[in-house]
């Protein structure tokens, strides 16, 4: 272990105890454990590991590569380099979902249902506008 890195824990909490990893939507209150690093993109120092809750502020879908991506204040984090609190942050679902993510119970899950169900129709309209481009061909003009 590096003199960055500090043992974290990086399993459901009482608080976040609900499984959402691939299923995180505007306002759930989340946990999450991210990698830290230093240095560049082709050479990258791993520094220690960081676990995050946040608040879901937004989510969206990027238009070409379809790729989640979220919009989240922190409430609390700890671990390599903490986050400051209140601070937004965008992460890619992806990175998100890496190690399991937690959420928190909603005062009433059932309107959590609806966010999911909307969140999963976009994702599936923005899968269906990839393959569609895909079957296209790379000559008409896209990037």
């Amino acid at each position: 272990m590096s003199d960055y890195e500090t043992e974290i824990e990086t399993e459901p909490t009482e608080e976040f105890c609900i499984p959402c990893t691939g299923d995180v939507v505007k306002d759930d209150k989340i946990r999450f454990t991210e990698g830290v690093f230093r240095g560049s993109r082709k050479n990258p120092e791993r520094l220690g590991d960081r676990t995050v809750e946040a608040i879901v502020l937004r989510d969206s879908y990027g238009a070409v590569k379809q790729q989640h991506t979220f919009t989240l204040k922190v409430l609390k984090s700890e671990g390599c380099q903490p986050l400051a609190k209140d601070r937004n942050v965008w992460r890619k679902g992806r990175n998100i979902y890496r190690f399991g993510t937690f959420r928190k119970a909603w005062k009433s899950e059932s309107c959590r249902s609806p966010a999911l169900a909307e969140k999963h129709d976009r994702g599936d309209k923005a899968r269906a506008v990839r393959d569609a481009r895909r079957e296209r061909g790379p000559d008409d003009g896209n990037p």
